[in-house]
C-alpha cells in the first residue's frame, strides 16, 4: 500500500508551495535456495546440493542488502530446512515480488561434464533438459498431498509436461533477459563454461507471478567442479555473477520505471531512511552567461535563486536516483555543484539546473555527460516531473 506525504514550503512573501508524494514499495527479490532439510538434492562424493545452494543464495542476498538499500530481499528458507515447491512459489507471489532467482546444482551420469546453465519457464527442449526437470520436480513427491496440491502432476511421466503449453507467461522476455545476464556473467566474471539458457518445466517457475529463473551454478556430479562449489572462493564468485546479472536487470528495472536509481557502494551500503521527511527544494537556475573557452570544464553553479515558478514548465537534468536524501557534498555528485533533488515514488531525484529553456538544459546535459553518462533532460512543474 502506498503511504501519501503531503509537503509544505513556505516562503518569504507568506505563501506556501505544496506537493503530495507516494512512498512507493521497494523492489523485491526472492532467492530461493533448492532443496533443503529432508531433500538433500543432488550428492556429490564430498558434499550435497542443498549445502551449496544455500551457501551461495545467503551471499548473493547479503551483496544486494550492503550495496542497494532500495531492495529488499527475502529468502524461502534461510538455513537447512525443506520447503514445498508450492510453498516457494507463495513466497514469492505473496510479496508481490519483482523478481525470482532460485539456486539450485546440477548432476549427471558422466562426471566430465561440466558448466552453467539457466533456465527459464517454457516447453521442454530435449531428452537433456527432460532429466534434470524431472530431478528438480521430483522433490514433490516428498510431500505428504503433492497429488492434491498438484492436481495430479507426475514429474515422471513425460504426458504429464504437456500441460505447459498451455501456460502463457507474461513474464517471458523479462525473464529471459535476467537468465541472459546470468549467464554472461558467469563466464565473464567468473570464468565457467556457459551451457546456455534454457527453457522448461519447472514447476517452481510455473507457479510464480513475476519474472523468475532458475540457476544451475555447476556439477556437482563433477569432481573438479565440487570441489570449486564447495569452496568459499566459489561460492563468493558464483554469488557476485549473480550479483552483477541482477545489478543490470534492477537497473534496466529502474529505466523502465523512470527512477534511474543507482547503489552506494560504501562498504556499509545504504539503507532507505523511514525517518527522513522528504523536502521540496526551491529551484534555482543556472547562470546563462557564455561559459568561456578556458573554463569548459567547470561544473553548473546555482547563481541565482528563480523567480516565482509556480505554474510554469521548468526543464532540469536529472543526474541521478538515490533512496535516501544526500548531503550536499556527497562524492556520488562527482564534484558537480548546485545538485537540487525531487522526490517520486518515494525516492530521491537529483538534478542540476533550472530553466525554461530546454536548449540550455540540454547544453548542460552535454557538458556534464563525462560525469553522468545517463543524465537527461526532464520537464517539471511546481518541482514535480511532468510528461
Amino acid at each position: 500500500m502506498k503511504k501519501q506525504i503531503r509537503n509544505c514550503i513556505t516562503f518569504l512573501l507568506g505563501f506556501s508551495l505544496c506537493t503530495s508524494v507516494y512512498a512507493a514499495d521497494p523492489f523485491k527479490i526472492v532467492i530461493d535456495p533448492g532443496h533443503g532439510g529432508k531433500d538433500p538434492g543432488a550428492i556429490g562424493k564430498r558434499t550435497r546440493e542443498k549445502h551449496v545452494n544455500l551457501a551461495i543464495a545467503l551471499k548473493l542476498g547479503e551483496k544486494i542488502k550492503q550495496r542497494h538499500g532500495d531492495v529488499k530481499v527475502i529468502y524461502t528458507r534461510s538455513n537447512d530446512k525443506s520447503v514445498g515447491l508450492q510453498d516457494r512459489a507463495d513466497i514469492a507471489n505473496k510479496a508481490k515480488a519483482d523478481l525470482f532467482v532460485s539456486i539450485h546444482t546440477n548432476a549427471i551420469r558422466s562426471t566430465s561434464v561440466k558448466g552453467t546453465e539457466t533456465y527459464t519457464l517454457g516447453l521442454r527442449r530435449s531428452d537433456e533438459n527432460l532429466e534434470v526437470v524431472k530431478r528438480e520436480n521430483s522433490v514433490i513427491l516428498l510431500e505428504d498431498d503433492y497429488k492434491v496440491k498438484y492436481q495430479g502432476f507426475d514429474p515422471n511421466s513425460a504426458e504429464s509436461y504437456i500441460m505447459f503449453e498451455l501456460i502463457q507467461d507474461k513474464h517471458m522476455d523479462q525473464s529471459i533477459r535476467m537468465a541472459s545476464l546470468i549467464q554472461k556473467h558467469f563466464k565473464g566474471h567468473s570464468g565457467r563454461i556457459n551451457r546456455g539458457v534454457r527453457q522448461d518445466a519447472f514447476l517452481v517457475l510455473r507457479n510464480t507471478s513475476m519474472p523468475s529463473v532458475l540457476i544451475e551454478v555447476g556439477f556437482i556430479s563433477n569432481p573438479e567442479e565440487e570441489r570449486y562449489l564447495m569452496s568459499e572462493s566459489g561460492q563468493e564468485s558464483l554469488a557476485g555473477a549473480i550479483y552483477k546479472a541482477f545489478e543490470e536487470f534492477k537497473s534496466e528495472f529502474d529505466k523502465r520505471n523512470g527512477t534511474y536509481a543507482i547503489s552506494e557502494k560504501s562498504g556499509k551500503g545504504s539503507e532507505r531512511s523511514n525517518n527522513v521527511m522528504p523536502e521540496v527544494a526551491i529551484a534555482t537556475e543556472v547562470s546563462e552567461k557564455p561559459v568561456p573557452a578556458n573554463n569548459r570544464r567547470s561544473e553548473p553553479v546555482a547563481t541565482k535563486a528563480a523567480p516565482q515558478t509556480k505554474g510554469k514548465v521548468i526543464y532540469k537534468v536529472q543526474i541521478m536516483t538515490h533512496p535516501k536524501k544526500l548531503s550536499a557534498n556527497s562524492s556520488l555528485f562527482k564534484g558537480v555543484k548546485g545538485v537540487d533533488h525531487y522526490i517520486e515514488k518515494g525516492q530521491y531525484k537529483y538534478t542540476v539546473g533550472a530553466s525554461t529553456s530546454r536548449s540550455e538544459m540540454e547544453a548542460l546535459r552535454r557538458r556534464i555527460s563525462s560525469k553522468f553518462k545517463d543524465a537527461f533532460v526532464i520537464k517539471t512543474m511546481d518541482n514535480k516531473r511532468i510528461n
